[in-house]
């Protein structure tokens, strides 16, 4: 019971957060998608991470390394701490800039008018959405493990299973309260539950790796025992090989061309919030994996869990060693980090369709009906999301990995529209074709050979073949084609020197 109080008072604050910042708003359609460009240092380092991280960091990491040892540290958080910086600094101040100066709300509308293509932004956002989708379904597979593995017997009989909170209730409570806080207030309820969001999982990594060290016998015992029943999962050779590690790299890319990143970058209130969040960002990367990481190792050493039920560590092992309370806690981290990233998320895409869809069919709309259009698609997308998830199968890592792998790919995009004057709306949209293209067949041929994240075609993970095509794409068909007007040049990116 105390577990649901705290849970529900979780829900009932971030509520008031959406409340309070409808409040501080003026109710245009740009203050609603982009803050009115007024979120600070603090809040853009703290919703930025909250929105980059979610439940892949807690949950996939924990179950992850369970499966495959302390080398999942390198694989994600080094890169994270190392790549997602240099996306703040190199792409997102150039997209903050345009976006000052041109009044962007989205990447659709930045992209096509740089390339003088409204057929690239017909393409690329029926792209970005879909891949949207695989990390919506992370957040609440995750949400429903935890908190079934933190619920037992508390449910009532007439939900049926074993006694826990079913998946299905969870997500559809998750994904209520996070369209009412966020249809209210905007961008500036997700900055600013974000930042509540994220200072809640990061005291919860904390606080779950101590309680978790004391109740095995402090870091060296828990660390012994998982050395003595599997020594392979303390070392990374055997089990992620060098060519696996380093196109993780790339895999870091993705955070260049999330939609939600996009947006956060272009409510920032001066270049100081990239220049904070790219200094302070790898340390609390590692303030969140190192614990989650180190406890899915511990966790080898005293369970027994067949390789589909990794997802279901991190909540099993608080379940058992640490006791309710704690177990309420872990509830609460698990929920904040997929709130954190879900709002940000959702407010991207309803942004999106306002803005790129249904404003090219009736350009006449007025701000209201922009706010209205919002609303309703953030509703749309949220349900449909939930829908989904109660019948996926993938794991949490898996479904990370593939979603940040396309994301990734759509980089080189953006990276010649900021910096190559010669790239061309053909080499655009040429690469989005071969990037779909080439996820989908990889996609299929990995659920066909049923090799989950360890599909490594050529020895190599999708993410590198699908850069290399973006790349060596947008490069060859954009020398082979008429280059855009010298006007959209100097617009975007000034006088050649």
């Amino acid at each position: 019971m105390s577990g649901l109080v705290l849970f529900v008072g979780y829900l009932v604050a971030l509520l008031a957060i959406g409340v309070v910042s409808q409040r501080a708003g003026s109710g245009t359609h740009r203050d609603f998608s982009t803050a009115s460009e007024s979120v600070g240092p603090f809040m853009m380092l703290m919703s930025l991470f909250g929105a980059t991280m979610t439940s892949f960091a807690l949950v996939g990491s924990t179950g992850e390394a369970y499966e495959r040892g302390i080398g999942v540290f390198g694989l994600m958080a080094s890169w994270a701490g190392l790549v997602h910086p240099l996306m703040f600094v190199l792409l997102g101040v150039p997209v903050w800039r345009l976006g000052r100066r041109y009044g962007y709300v989205t990447q659709v509308s930045l992209l096509r008018d740089r390339f003088e293509s409204p057929a690239l932004g017909w393409m690329l956002l029926p792209v970005l959405v879909t891949l949207v989708v695989p990390y919506l379904l992370m957040a609440l597979q995750s949400a429903a493990l935890t908190v079934a593995a933190n619920t037992k017997g508390a449910a009532p009989v007439w939900l049926g299973g074993d006694g826990s909170v079913p998946g299905w209730l969870t997500g559809l409570v998750l994904v209520t309260v996070t369209l009412i806080y966020v249809n209210t207030g905007g961008l500036r309820a997700a900055a600013w539950a974000n930042a509540l969001q994220t200072g809640v999982f990061l005291l919860v990594a904390v606080v779950t790796f101590i309680a978790l060290a004391d109740a095995l016998g402090g870091p060296a015992a828990a660390m012994a025992a998982a050395a003595e029943k599997h020594p392979e999962r303390l070392v990374r050779a055997g089990s992620i090989s060098v060519d696996e590690f380093a196109s993780y790299g790339l895999v870091g890319l993705s955070v260049g061309m999330f939609p939600h990143t996009f947006q956060h970058w272009l409510s920032a209130k001066s270049e100081r919030g990239f220049q904070v969040t790219a200094a302070l960002h790898p340390l609390l990367v590692a303030t969140v994996w190192l614990p989650c990481v180190l406890i899915g190792v511990w966790a080898t050493g005293v369970l027994d869990l067949p390789p589909e039920q990794s997802g279901k560590v991190l909540g099993i092992m608080v379940n058992r060693f640490a006791g309710p309370w704690l177990g309420a806690v872990l509830t609460a981290g698990i929920v904040a980090a997929i709130m954190s990233s879900l709002d940000s998320q959702l407010l991207a895409i309803g942004t999106l369709v306002t803005e790129d869809v249904l404003l090219r069919l009736r350009p006449v709309a007025d701000d209201a009906a922009r706010v209205r259009w919002s609303r309703a698609t953030t509703v749309v997308l949220g349900l449909a999301a939930w829908g989904l998830a109660q019948v996926s199968d993938r794991s949490v890592f898996d479904l990370g990995v593939w979603c940040f792998s396309g994301f990734s790919a759509l980089v080189p995009i953006l990276v010649a529209a900021l910096y190559w004057r010669r790239a061309t709306a053909a080499g655009a949209i040429a690469s989005v074709v071969v990037v779909a293209c080439g996820w989908v067949a990889f996609f299929a041929d990995s659920r066909a050979a049923g090799a989950g994240e360890a599909y490594l075609p050529g020895g190599a993970m999708p993410v590198v073949w699908l850069v290399l095509a973006s790349s060596v794409t947008m490069g060859v068909v954009s020398l082979g084609t008429r280059p855009p007007s010298e006007a959209t040049v100097v617009r975007f990116l000034g006088e050649a020197r």
